[in-house]
């Protein structure tokens, strides 16, 4: 299994940016975006299900989109993020949980400047 993110970067208060993250290798019932800021703990920020069902945590909604599609032996999970504020700024990693594992990839840095 391989989950592999990108789409990190810089950008200004109120940007947007959109995560990527291919996970190969298996078929996986529970996807997610994580993220985790210097001296915190990581905290979840999006989930969704095979069925397409989604939670996300109060401080995103209204601003941040998951979503996840299929395509042949891989699964594509993205996070689209609006309206960004300097609060976001974190190292964002994706997981994806299938029977028997669950899998985290090598993150990615969202930084956003005021």
């Amino acid at each position: 299994v391989q989950l592999v993110e990108s789409g990190g970067g810089l950008v200004q208060a109120g940007g947007s940016l959109r995560l990527s993250c291919a996970a190969s290798g298996s078929s996986f019932h529970t996807m997610g975006w994580y993220r985790q800021a210097p001296g915190k703990q990581r905290e979840l920020v999006a989930g969704i299900n095979s069925g397409g069902t989604t939670n996300s945590a109060d401080s995103v909604k209204g601003r941040f989109t998951i979503s996840r599609e299929s395509a042949e032996n891989t699964e594509y999970l993205y996070l689209q993020m609006n309206s960004l504020k300097p609060e976001d700024t974190a190292v964002y990693y994706c997981r994806a949980q299938n029977r028997w594992y669950d899998y985290w990839g090598q993150g990615t840095q969202v930084t956003v400047s005021s």
